[in-house]
């Protein structure tokens, strides 16, 4: 089973430290991770922790998720599968909904500049 946490609903003053201490009385943490947003170093208002065993992010998750830090109750479940999102192939939506756009804007604005 996977011990890998998704914890949402963080305030966005509550720091990796914090959770590191939040979930550290029910095991072993082997990775707690705030996720930023890269351009202005903000939190984004989650994370990941990654607990030791399957036992401690069960007993995490049936005691943190609801459960009050920083003010804010918190959403603790499993998280998901991690995916390849860098772009390229076929799996990024991004990129599929950004092709069929540029083409149909450039097609007119050729249409335009013709008269």
């Amino acid at each position: 089973m996977n011990s890998r946490l998704f914890v949402g609903n963080l305030s966005f003053n509550t720091t990796e430290e914090a959770i590191r201490d939040a979930f550290a009385e029910f095991g072993e943490i082997t990775e707690a991770k705030l996720v930023t947003d890269r351009d202005t170093g903000r939190s984004r208002g989650f994370a990941f922790v990654e607990m030791a065993s399957p036992d401690a992010a069960n007993k995490a998750i049936q005691e943190m998720n609801g459960a009050l830090l920083d003010g804010r109750p918190l959403r603790v479940n499993l998280a998901e599968a991690r995916r390849d999102n860098r772009g390229g192939g076929g799996g990024g939506g991004f990129s599929r909904s950004r092709g069929g756009g540029g083409d149909r804007g450039s097609r007119g604005s050729e249409r335009r500049n013709r008269w």
